[in-house]
């Protein structure tokens, strides 16, 4: 049996920007939704909703419908634990960020638990027939499986920020993504994302993913601000959310109606 590609990395490899939705509702319905709108990956959140992330079923179920139309699946997990890791990818997750990381050595602790090999050593990831080797029946599993995981960070803490190029440098980072939400509250303006230390620290983790050519991911405020993001190297975007699709369309739709008459 083939073994699994990961189209998002080889996206990501070429240097060709990936777009994706953040799926709130945490359904395979809607994940197949996205996926036949050509989407490159659904982002499903288990730091701030959804099912445990030490719920394989739930993500099975999400990654069967990714699997359906060709995109990808990218998890957030709520820690840098290597336990959890282990469990996601061999749910068949294939695409993986970490929340809240603040140093190099968690993040290296929990790559190496992401691959069987790892900076020319043994890597700390599981063996076993889990469905992410198609149950023990994919061909060359081992020789290839370290080549189809994305591990990448959330960098979101003034923690994170002054330890940027330590953590950009571990081995085998996919992508570092930006959080200027958590950002806000860090720095003492939740919310405000025009904040000078916000701004600054949002451009700080900027340079150095452009300097240290590790993929840089973010959010994106409307079709001018994606443009400009891919043109200040940004390479990993989330254009919106399925909750924020179905706001926008009805959240004022009793007002609207309200003005027709």
């Amino acid at each position: 049996m083939d073994p699994r590609h990961n189209d998002l990395r080889r996206t990501l490899d070429d240097d060709t920007p990936a777009f994706g939705v953040l799926d709130n509702t945490y359904s395979p319905a809607v994940v197949e939704v996205v996926g036949e709108l050509g989407f490159d990956f659904v982002w499903v959140d288990l730091e701030h909703g959804g099912p445990s992330p030490w719920d394989a079923d739930a993500l099975e179920g999400l990654l069967r419908a990714a699997e359906l139309t060709d995109t990808e699946l990218l998890v957030r997990v709520p820690e840098a634990n290597p336990a959890m890791v282990r469990k996601a990818l061999d749910a068949g997750v294939r695409n993986l960020f970490l929340s809240r990381v603040e140093a190099a050595a968690e993040v290296r602790d929990a790559i190496a638990a992401a691959n069987f090999e790892y900076d020319g050593n043994p890597g700390r990831r599981g063996l076993a027939g889990p469905r992410s080797a198609r149950y023990g029946l994919a061909d060359d599993y081992i020789g290839t499986e370290d080549e189809e995981v994305l591990v990448g960070v959330t960098i979101e803490t003034i923690e994170a920020v002054e330890n940027i190029d330590e953590i950009l440098s571990v081995p085998e980072l996919g992508f570092a993504f930006l959080g200027p939400n958590d950002f806000s509250v860090a720095y003492g303006s939740p919310g405000d994302l025009a904040d000078p230390e916000v701004e600054a620290a949002v451009e700080t983790v900027r340079d150095a993913a452009i300097e240290h050519d590790v993929t840089l991911g973010g959010l994106t405020f409307g079709m001018d601000d994606a443009v400009a993001k891919v043109a200040d190297g940004y390479r990993l975007l989330h254009v919106g959310s399925t909750l924020g699709a179905l706001t926008g369309t009805f959240g004022d739709w009793h007002e609207r109606y309200e003005n027709a008459q």
